[in-house]
């Protein structure tokens, strides 16, 4: 059953920063498909699963935050993640400032993966110390 439910949320993963990726290039090209309807729905039918998928991996593992500290070090990225994401999307009053909260997203999201590739809070910069 994890092994299912790592696939899943490794897939999710791979849906959701494939479409921010994508969303931020219509984004910088002003492009009127960002604001099609399937657009805007299919990142929440996506991150719900991924959401499922992580606290059933969670509760399957027995690592929860505030407990394991590198899951504590995912929440705080994911939260960071998701208020860059929506200043780059819609929130940053210019352009240029939605452009730097996607490109600071898409390197929280890197570090994201590093902490849970490596199981170390500070993730990359752990080798670094």
């Amino acid at each position: 059953m994890y092994i299912l439910v790592k696939y899943v949320h490794v897939i999710s993963v791979v849906l959701s920063v494939s479409g921010f990726f994508l969303r931020g290039l219509l984004m910088m090209r002003d492009s009127p498909l960002l604001r099609a309807r399937w657009i805007k729905v299919l990142p929440h039918i996506n991150d719900t699963v991924l959401l499922v998928a992580a606290l059933t991996l969670a509760a399957l593992s027995g690592q929860y935050p505030f407990v394991a500290d590198w899951v504590t070090a995912k929440i705080f990225g994911v939260i960071a993640y998701i208020v860059l994401g929506a200043l780059a999307l819609r929130d940053a009053s210019t352009r240029r400032a939605r452009i730097g909260c996607w490109f600071a997203s898409l390197a929280v999201f890197g570090w994201i993966v590093s902490v849970a590739l490596t199981r170390q809070p500070l993730g990359v910069f752990a080798a670094l110390g």
